[in-house]
């Protein structure tokens, strides 16, 4: 595996982070389970589709995606032109080809539903024992 399909793959996992959290907090909230309200679990899904909605609306590529393409281009003009099987999928799954304004009100949709659910679904405060983080 190269490290750009690495990156491909940490990029991958980024993206089911954040939009595979959304439907595990909500149902999570209505069964009882204590990790849908764990605060850093609920912080870092926020900060993470902020960071998203925030690279949207400033028109800045992720910088996974510019590592990828920078390592796989050999920093030339050019998209992504190595394909093995994996990241060939993984791609297909990640990018599309739609008008920008698409993505910009998508991803501040689902930021607006991830702070909404944010106070719907509020975490927990974070426990400290002697200035360090406890379960």
């Amino acid at each position: 595996m190269s490290l750009a399909d690495a990156i491909l793959v940490v990029h991958a996992i980024v993206v089911l982070f954040i939009v595979g959290s959304m439907p595990v907090i909500w149902l999570g909230h209505f069964l009882g389970w204590g990790l849908v309200r764990h605060f850093y679990f609920i912080i870092i899904h926020l900060l993470l589709m902020g960071i998203v909605a925030i690279e949207s609306i400033l028109s800045i590529t992720c910088p996974l995606t510019l590592w990828e393409d920078a390592l796989r281009t050999g920093g030339g003009a050019g998209y992504m032109h190595q394909n093995g099987f994996i990241a060939h999928w993984l791609r297909k799954l990640l990018y599309y080809d739609f008008p920008v304004w698409v993505f910009t009100t998508a991803y501040l949709i689902f930021f607006l539903l991830v702070v909404a659910t944010f106070f719907w679904v509020r975490p927990q405060p974070a426990k400290f024992r002697h200035g360090i983080p406890s379960r």
